[in-house]
């Protein structure tokens, strides 16, 4: 039988779920050739090298009835999602002015950044911290990792797009049925794994957070977690808030490689392992930077076309088919 591949998608608007695992599909596909898997490309863009699924849980945002619904790039739905914005921003502005390769023009917009996140003096000022979030995301967009491409990026969308984290994390927000909403969300990624056979699961960015809770009480087999552009490692916004408390690797995860670009600065704190305890076959991260090209690297084929991503995604395929 093929192994199950289940891509856990990030944050982000409403989206075709199966345009998106198309295009993950041939991003890992060109990512497989440039590391020398050129074999295996048909096998992933074809269907017959894994029963490809796509856990997709945007609709969940704008679910009629649920807080902060109706918006269209999934607004924080209250205050305490635009404090945990803010938390989120000011660490990854933070953890990139501490990198020793941060060029003069990059150190200034992010001084000016962090100015407006956090005024001197404690001053909040009207509309706070919406407001803080909203003019420091403006400066960060002249970021490389953040400019605008085609002029489709705007500081609203992206407070929009980063306060779905925090309404997961902060779990307020109840359906019809009284079920959270981080609660549904799980049970979309739980729905596409496969109970039996082996399932190699790759998480982005938000979906990371997303996979981790979910493999925690998954019994099935595990070969090969890869995280991709995640925000687990920010210490003050996110890790606190993951559950179960302390954070570890699931015990059905036999490797766990994640992956993180220099100008995602939605990975702040981007080596895992120093924030994930081991499970009990002492699987924990392993962390390796790659680089991509373009104005806005955070998006998951930018990662998945990267030789570093598809090669060991691609042997764990064929291992469990195997197997």
């Amino acid at each position: 039988m093929k192994p199950r591949l289940v891509f856990v998608h990030g944050i982000g608007g409403p989206r075709d779920a199966m345009a998106d695992l198309q295009e993950w599909l041939r991003a890992a596909a060109h990512g497989a050739r440039a590391a020398g898997h050129a074999g295996s490309v048909s096998g992933l863009t074809g269907g017959w090298a894994a029963d490809a699924r796509f856990a997709y849980y945007g609709d969940l945002f704008h679910t009629a009835g649920a807080q902060g619904a109706g918006v269209a790039a999934g607004s924080p739905a209250g205050r305490d999602d635009e404090e945990l914005v803010a938390e989120l921003l000011l660490e990854a502005v933070d953890e990139r002015l501490a990198d020793p390769e941060l060029a003069p023009h990059e150190a200034r917009v992010l001084r000016h950044a962090r100015t407006q996140l956090a005024p001197p003096g404690g001053a909040q000022g009207i509309g706070a911290p919406g407001r803080h979030v909203a003019n420091a995301l403006t400066t960060l967009l002249a970021l490389p990792g953040l400019r605008s491409a085609g002029g489709w990026l705007s500081a609203r969308v992206t407070a929009g797009m980063l306060g779905q984290v925090a309404r997961y994390l902060n779990r307020a927000e109840t359906g019809d049925d009284g079920v959270t909403l981080d609660t549904r969300i799980r049970r979309r990624v739980a729905d596409c794994l496969d109970g039996d056979g082996p399932t190699v699961v790759v998480a982005h960015s938000l979906g990371t957070v997303v996979a981790l809770e979910t493999l925690h009480a998954h019994r099935g087999e595990v070969p090969l977690l890869v995280t991709l552009g995640s925000p687990l490692g920010t210490r003050t916004a996110v890790l606190p808030r993951v559950r179960p408390r302390p954070v570890s690797a699931p015990a059905c995860v036999g490797r766990w490689l994640n992956f993180w670009d220099r100008d995602d600065i939605v990975a702040a704190r981007p080596r895992l392992e120093d924030f994930v305890r081991p499970n009990a076959s002492s699987v924990r991260p392993v962390s390796s930077r790659v680089d991509s090209d373009g104005a806005w690297v955070h998006p998951a084929a930018k990662y998945l076309a990267q030789a570093a991503v598809a090669g060991p995604l691609v042997e764990a395929l064929t291992s469990a088919t195997r197997s």
